[in-house]
């Protein structure tokens, strides 16, 4: 079933769970493939949460993988709780046990948000600012007055999103919200713990080619409807998640349950 509601965006929905995640890594692996046809390096942007580490297990599982060039593909993330290198909460950690372990992506291609005790970094600001300057490496060109931020555009820029309807680690009313100046903050107070996080800002996601929110579970029908309809953004986060060229939304059916149909 498919849905529209608001500018640019397609709702695409799901049985259940199980069937998003399958049918996500199979979406992205098979752009990963299309795109490799076209240019490269790829960047993808991954995000954690339930839903977005099954979507990586079922990547890992999947024979497509294999046909995959990793060597061409660069992963990046939206956001990271602030904790020690290694820590099980860490989503990198996660999506290393999920797939990325399972890989032959080079090492200089696998972009973590430095941990709380890399060298050198002691607050989020600082990994925040360090991964601002990863970001800037691979935007290519210095950007000059009409040009977009200093991040590399993003093929594919998944997104979870809470039942506050909070992207990356954007949170409702958060003061992070309001950040334009820089492509990465530094989050304190975090509603949802651990309260200290790095997350991407707008200008950063927004540069995104395409993104795509994956949701499940019906604690986020009401958020999943907002955002689908543009609502504002200081209330429901989502709604400000926009592609350049394209936005999904790819829902499990208790997720769309709130969510109009395209036929009324």
């Amino acid at each position: 079933m498919t849905a529209t509601d608001g500018p640019g965006r397609l709702a695409v929905v799901h049985p259940d769970a199980a069937t998003l995640a399958a049918a996500t890594a199979a979406r992205l692996l098979l752009r990963l493939l299309d795109g490799q046809a076209t240019h490269r390096p790829l960047h993808v942007g991954l995000t954690g949460g339930t839903v977005g580490i099954r979507t990586l297990r079922e990547m890992a599982a999947s024979p497509l993988r294999d046909a995959v060039d990793w060597t061409g593909v660069h992963l990046w993330w939206g956001d990271e709780r602030f904790l020690p290198s290694g820590h099980p909460d860490r989503n990198e950690t996660q999506a290393r046990e999920a797939l990325l372990d399972a890989l032959p992506v080079p090492v200089g291609n696998v972009h973590a948000m430095p941990a709380a005790d890399a060298p050198g970094i002691s607050t989020p600001e600082d990994s925040a600012a360090a991964y601002a300057a990863e970001l800037a490496r691979f935007a290519g060109e210095a950007p000059g007055d009409d040009a977009g931020p200093a991040v590399p555009s993003f093929d594919v820029l998944l997104l979870g999103m809470g039942p506050d309807g909070h992207v990356a680690s954007l949170f409702p009313g958060h003061e992070a919200l309001e950040v334009v100046d820089r492509t990465v903050v530094g989050v304190h107070g975090s509603p949802k713990p651990p309260p200290e996080r790095v997350s991407l800002t707008w200008p950063a996601i927004e540069a995104a080619r395409e993104v795509w929110l994956v949701v499940a579970g019906a604690d986020k029908a009401e958020a999943a409807a907002r955002g689908l309809a543009g609502d504002d953004v200081t209330r429901t986060p989502a709604a400000g998640a926009l592609g350049r060229r394209r936005t999904l939304w790819l829902l499990d059916v208790q997720a769309a349950s709130e969510v109009p149909t395209a036929d009324g």
